[in-house]
């Protein structure tokens, strides 16, 4: 028992790296909000987080054995090929990820990555109730594996279990769609909190279990089997002072005007950062300058875009054909609009450094980010948090989660594709003074809402004691 821990984190990822190198592999820590939300209660408690490294194993090259980094005990769990193509790629990102974002890619079904999905998802279950401790704390993210909270139960009926589902969750009319709806219903409702980037999110939900599974919500939650699981919506942030560090940063100031003298010192730039999906709205972002170009409302070389584009799921099919009609966009705007060495739109297919992305944010007049359905987006949250020169102006698509935030956003429906360039439009003209009001007041809101903020809410909602500072979130935020 002395190896348990009073706090479990279960993710699809270990907050970690592979880091291979001359001198042999080593991990370093990853950069992601979560690990940075959740290091100081994980260190505090002797936690432990149960996940997956990103290696494909097999039997000549097993998972590792469970390791400590920085304070935190991480205990990997293998994936095999077969499930990482239908567990992951399959039932993870090809079934539940366009469901998610009301379908704007048809889903795929196939039985054999459902019964892979129950096998990955049981594994987890199985590692975290070898892990946690009499009475733990376990918290489960996301929606790769949503059957574990039931199934964790069942193993570990002392346990207090919370979930956060990182992506939306669909109304009743899509969620119907899912073969194994009941199932995955069950499965969340092993939780006793169970948490939603917004408050619509919940809301599906209870009226889920109701329609699906006959049972009667009670207020804010449900009752199933003698227990109330609670459903509340907990907006995830970002390390607000990180950034804010980074782009007060002498260094990072000196690169964002290189980038600008780069791009050829234009009057205007452009941004957008994005993992390369199909729920982001790339292609109707490049459309939207293509027309604003056309139309003479913007020209090159005093306006020019940068599309950062960070390669995502390239196996899956929907993600290669992605790729495919972008770069035809692209080309077909520089085609139109660019000359010799100056092009209308920089487009870059690979990844970037926390630091290189605070350069851009803060070489970029505009940042657009214009997702046709979105969780909430931290990138929109990341560009605010740098522009400590209260300059800027953020274009926001009203199906981020984030717009419920960031109200002083230039907002734009994704869909329409004269509000997006009106939107534009708005944000490239929008006066000094104004654009410093707007982005003062997201900034204020970012400083008092960041990551750790969210973390608190949600273990404080679940009733975890002790380290923890910020007031339970009630059903309004």
């Amino acid at each position: 028992m002395a190896d348990r821990s009073a706090f479990v984190v279960v993710a699809n990822r270990l907050p970690v790296d592979e880091v291979t190198t001359d001198a042999g592999t080593s991990w370093r820590r990853s950069p992601g909000g979560l690990v940075t939300a959740l290091h100081p209660v994980l260190a505090a408690q002797d936690g432990t987080w149960v996940g997956w490294t990103g290696g494909v194993t097999s039997a000549d090259s097993p998972a590792p054995a469970p390791f400590e980094m920085d304070g935190m005990r991480l205990h990997p769990v293998s994936l095999d090929r077969q499930e990482l193509e239908r567990y992951y790629e399959g039932f993870s990102n090809s079934s539940l990820w366009p469901l998610y974002h009301d379908a704007v890619e048809t889903p795929t079904y196939r039985r054999s990555w459902w019964e892979a999905y129950q096998r990955v998802n049981r594994r987890f279950a199985e590692a975290a109730a070898e892990v946690a401790a009499d009475g733990a704390t376990v918290w489960i993210q996301d929606y790769q594996l949503q059957l574990v909270p039931a199934m964790l139960r069942a193993l570990r009926p002392d346990v207090r279990i919370g979930f956060f589902l990182h992506i939306p969750f669909p109304p009743v009319e899509l969620f119907m769609q899912l073969p194994r709806r009941t199932e995955i219903l069950h499965g969340l409702l092993g939780a006793d909190l169970v948490g939603f980037q917004r408050p619509l999110g919940a809301q599906n939900f209870l009226r889920l279990t109701r329609y699906v599974l006959g049972l009667r919500p009670r207020g804010a939650g449900v009752e199933i089997d003698g227990r109330l699981v609670h459903a509340a919506a907990f907006p995830i942030s970002i390390d607000t002072a990180a950034i804010e560090a980074l782009a007060a940063d002498p260094l990072i100031q000196a690169r964002a005007t290189q980038i600008r003298a780069e791009l050829g010192n234009p009057k205007t730039v452009i941004l957008g950062v994005d993992r390369l999906d199909y729920t982001k709205g790339i292609e109707q972002r490049l459309k939207a300058y293509r027309e604003l170009l056309a139309q003479q409302q913007l020209s090159v070389p005093e306006t020019v875009m940068v599309q950062v584009a960070t390669p995502s799921r390239e196996r899956v099919e929907h993600y290669q054909s992605l790729r495919v009609n972008v770069e035809r966009e692209v080309g077909r705007i520089n085609g139109e609009f660019a000359r010799v060495g100056v092009p209308a739109v920089h487009y870059l297919h690979q990844s970037y450094s926390r630091s290189e992305l605070v350069a851009l944010y803060c070489a970029a007049d505009v940042m657009m980010v214009t997702p046709l359905r979105d969780g909430m987006n931290l990138v929109a949250k990341e560009y605010v948090a740098a522009r400590v020169d209260l300059a800027g102006a953020l274009v926001l698509s009203e199906f981020a989660g984030a717009a419920g935030e960031l109200r002083q956003a230039f907002l734009c429906n994704p869909h329409d594709l004269q509000g997006v360039k009106e939107s534009l439009m708005r944000a490239v003209h929008v006066d000094g003074a104004e654009a410093a009001r707007r982005m003062r007041t997201m900034r204020r809101h970012l400083r008092s809402h960041d990551v750790r903020h969210w973390a608190s809410a949600f273990l404080s909602t679940l009733g975890v004691p002790g380290s923890l500072d910020a007031e339970p979130l009630d059903d309004e935020h």
